[in-house]
């Protein structure tokens, strides 16, 4: 046989075939091999591991969704956004594979059954009831792009993290110098000798002086430019005053929401489980005693028993049934047991109850209508939108905009603020960034112009709102004929020159202070009286210290005075009494102090450390396969 097959290889159409099978190797294989020398795909070496493009593609788009998703709509992506995303995804990468290696590096694992444990207390995936729900989880792992196995790799990592930062920031204490320092800021209190100056009299003035005044004023009186529009506004709160819902769509509201309307009653209880019923009657009668719950923790381990403590838990959220009963029954303080459960003898103690409420369907209906209603025209207001630019492209006016599209129509006159003539806001029905969007529009829009379609305006919440609108007459801007304004005229200059008096007399005598005499004697020299005011701390306001003056005492060195002007007048003052703060007097101010503290140096510790690990993975980006994230489409 294998000569029969040697002399078969040895015939030329044998050959000629083996040829061209060396000749598509060449072509297609060696030649893919020849062109990649050079070539790198990877995209970011971090420590010894390398980032591949699939792991940050899946990064970035989750994250480009989710950035797409919070856009108005209609707003495109653009290179600047893609940019900032693909750079936030690869910075998250590069932070998550250092502190993996550090996490392998010390061994930091995460059992199972924290995991399991973590997942099913994520407030995310509670449902209805209030306990975990795997509907809930099934969306989210939609809504973002994940896998089940992805968000549980990413949980325990996350756990694994907080065990390790938490190690790090365990030990964050801020010095007691520090601490002094900053309670004394906070607490300090001082006092003022204070004279106080209202603003005097002044004499009537003449002709002259009045229109003297008028010409150095003009802006004061000067009428705007005003602009008549006629408008259309057309808003998620306009649309919904033609839409109706149906009692079906209002029950399948509330039966989807229930959670809102149906609040199931919590409880946060202690629970010892024993194994013994006489025990677990003594360990009963010392708890009921008054002994602590640490006391009690620690005699129940002793007597093989165990002890926990369920926080703010619901009846369902209770394993057991009788437990939960027992639970739910017994009255806030108590301390019922022993009860006999499927694991043993438990004694409880309820530490807290929060009552359940519920709402029925009826009683909740009208605001599930007004939900209802308020998401039918988040849905159908684009499309009320493009119904509208179709007939204004026409060439239509605004008249001619059917009654049932739901936008509602505006007339009147308004200048560059928003304001009508009587200096009123004018009554534009909308958000304000509608209501901003709508007037800057009327200043750009030439006089007669008719619209070609709606302006779109983001709003809150995602919405968007629509106007659109043409000018009907601009009135030019203008000055207020002298006599018009007379009365005002005389009122500003006598304001004008009661405070110009008052600020002499209080600046003469700041003068004196300064130049050496007490605050009392200048006072008694200039005819008026100081008075002391109350101690206050920086930023709590008492009654008998002006808000102006509390403002700069605390900046000023001990007898230094200030001059400071009030709503009613000037005044001048020097610092009397600094009171400073003694932390026996306050433990709790300094201990919340010392708190915040603590944890500020603790959060400098973790970001100080995070950095510390990226510098020693040493970080490096293929720069070329980065860009062809950003620039791709």
């Amino acid at each position: 046989m294998l000569t029969a097959f040697r002399r078969y290889l040895e015939t030329w159409p044998v050959r000629l075939f083996f040829g061209i099978m060396v000749i598509a190797f060449v072509i297609w294989g060696v030649g893919d091999v020849v062109r990649q020398i050079g070539t790198s795909t990877w995209l970011a070496k971090v420590g010894g591991e390398t980032v591949e493009p699939q792991r940050f593609q899946e990064q970035f788009q989750r994250d480009m969704s989710q950035a797409q998703r919070q856009l108005p709509r209609g707003q495109d992506v653009t290179p600047e956004l893609r940019r900032q995303v693909a750079d936030q995804a690869l910075q998250q990468i590069i932070g998550q594979v250092a502190s993996a290696d550090e996490l392998a590096r010390l061994r930091v694992v995460v059992p199972d059954t924290a995991l399991r444990q973590a997942v099913f207390s994520l407030p995310q995936l509670r449902g209805p009831s209030g306990q975990f729900d795997r509907a809930t989880l099934d969306a989210l792992l939609r809504n973002n792009g994940l896998s089940e196995q992805q968000f549980l790799a990413l949980v325990r990592s996350q756990l694994a993290a907080q065990q390790l930062m938490g190690a790090v920031s365990a030990g964050a204490s801020a010095p007691e110098l520090l601490r002094r320092k900053v309670f004394d800021f906070a607490q300090e209190k001082r006092s003022a000798l204070m004279v106080e100056l209202p603003f005097a009299a002044a004499a009537a003035p003449d002709e002259a002086e009045l229109r003297r005044w008028y010409d150095n004023h003009p802006w004061l009186y000067a009428i705007p430019e005003f602009r008549r529009i006629k408008a259309v506004v057309l808003t998620t709160q306009t649309l919904e005053k033609t839409l109706t819902a149906t009692d079906d769509e209002l029950r399948a509201y509330y039966d989807n929401n229930r959670a809102l309307y149906v609040v199931p009653a919590r409880r946060t209880v202690q629970v010892v489980v024993l194994h013994d019923e006489a025990q677990a009657k003594d360990l009963a009668t010392k708890w009921q005693g008054g002994t602590d719950w640490t006391t009690i923790q620690q005699a129940a381990q002793a007597a093989g028993g165990s002890a926990v403590e369920l926080d703010d838990t619901t009846e369902a959220g209770i394993p057991d049934q009788t437990l939960a009963k027992a639970a739910f029954t017994a009255e806030p303080d108590s301390i019922p047991g022993p009860v006999k459960t499927a694991l043993g003898w438990d004694v409880l103690k309820i530490v807290k109850a929060t009552p359940g409420s519920e709402q029925s369907f009826e009683q909740a209906k009208p605001e599930v209508r007004a939900h209802v209603l308020a998401d039918k025209a988040a849905a159908q207001i684009y499309e009320a939108a493009n119904k509208a630019d179709d007939i204004l492209g026409t060439g239509v006016g605004l008249d001619k905009l059917p009654s049932d599209i739901g936008a509602v129509g505006v007339q009147g006159t308004l200048d560059a603020d928003g304001n009508t003539t009587d200096g009123k806001p004018a009554p534009i029905p909308g958000p304000p960034e509608l209501r901003k969007a709508l007037v800057e529009a009327a200043f750009k829009t030439q006089a007669g112009q008719p619209p070609a379609q709606l302006t779109e305006v983001p709003a809150e919440k995602g919405a968007s709102a629509y106007f659109a609108l043409t000018v009907e007459s601009i009135s030019p801007p203008s000055e207020k004929p002298f006599d018009e304004v007379k009365a005002e005229v005389g009122s500003d200059w006598t304001e004008a020159a009661r405070q110009r008096e008052t600020e002499k007399s209080a600046a003469a005598l700041l003068t004196a202070v300064k130049g050496g005499q007490s605050l009392a004697d200048a006072a008694t020299v200039a005819g008026v009286t100081a008075r002391q005011s109350p101690l206050v701390s920086r930023e709590a306001q008492e009654q008998g210290m002006p808000a102006a003056l509390q403002h700069v005492l605390f900046g000023l060195r001990p007898k230094e005075p200030a001059m400071v002007q009030t709503p009613e007048g000037f005044v001048v003052a020097v610092p009397d009494k600094i009171e400073q703060p003694d932390p026996k007097d306050d433990p709790a101010a300094y201990n919340n102090i010392t708190t915040a503290l603590d944890r500020s140096i603790g959060t400098d510790l973790v970001t100080t450390f995070n950095q510390a690990l990226r510098v020693r993975a040493n970080p490096r980006v293929n720069q070329s396969v980065f860009d062809s994230f950003v620039t791709a489409q």
